[in-house]
């Protein structure tokens, strides 16, 4: 994926499930290095837009950039636009990460097995070159000393911690994360949003489904507040949280600030 100004462009995407529309007409352009934190009421379709950009869900309508590569929303086009979109994912996948609520790390593997795994299957990196590589990334989120547990052997901060750096060992361009510290217990919350705040302070293209205000405070360059399908408000953390527009943005930050 080539480096470009741009980073992601999504135009006039649209997500249906069945009869039911989750996302309409969302237009955003996010910027290589920048961090963006989407927030918003749950079932405002913010997990869903998350997970249009890197294909795990296909889009109805729309467009998405991603690099050089584009997605295109697949209802009323012909069964090639599917096949073209399944490969254009595949690429998509080897340069933007993903770090998911609940983990998704393979149990029966060490964390040291969890993140080679990728780079080995996918990029055809040789093992010890990969597993070097794996121990700067576990050193980096605190668990080079876990490297030989288990998943069960683990918190649930640490095994958030396995998956970023699980996802880092693909050397991606950009990182989403999708409600990354939701399933974990309130103490558990920091040790995982420090290793995301090093990651922005480092330059990484990082687009961030949260309900953290105070971090999404803190680290974002851009905010978009979801509502009903829509992007409702988007902008700096400080118009967005402080001088909100529309009145159910300012209703929902009043509830949660």
């Amino acid at each position: 994926m080539s480096k470009v100004e741009a980073a992601i462009t999504v135009c006039n995407l649209e997500k249906k499930f069945g009869d039911l529309v989750v996302l309409k007409n969302i237009n955003v352009k996010i910027k290589t290095g920048e961090v963006v934190c989407v927030v918003g009421p749950s079932g405002s379709g913010k997990s869903t837009f998350l997970r249009c950009i890197n294909y795990l869900e296909k889009p109805t309508n729309g467009d998405i950039v991603i690099g050089e590569w584009w997605l295109r929303g697949t209802e009323e086009k012909s069964g090639s636009i599917h096949v073209g979109n399944e490969q254009v994912a595949k690429e998509i996948r080897k340069s933007v990460g993903m770090v998911f609520q609940s983990f998704n790390l393979w149990p029966h593997k060490t964390v040291l097995e969890n993140v080679i795994e990728a780079p080995l299957m996918v990029k055809k990196i040789k093992k010890s070159e990969i597993t070097k590589t794996a121990c700067i990334l576990l050193e980096k989120v605190g668990l080079l000393d876990r490297k030989d547990y288990y998943p069960h052997q683990l918190s649930g901060g640490q095994q958030q911690r396995a998956a970023i750096a699980r996802a880092l060992a693909m050397q991606p361009e950009i990182m989403l994360f999708d409600e990354p510290t939701s399933a974990l217990d309130p103490e558990l919350v920091g040790e995982v949003l420090n290793v995301m705040k090093e990651l922005a302070g480092e330059g990484m293209t990082m687009v961030i489904v949260t309900h953290e205000m105070g971090f999404a405070a803190e680290v974002a360059d851009n905010v978009i507040f979801m509502e009903g399908g829509y992007v409702v408000e988007e902008g700096s953390p400080e118009a967005v949280f402080n001088h909100p527009k529309t009145d159910r943005a300012k209703q929902f930050f009043s509830s949660v600030l």
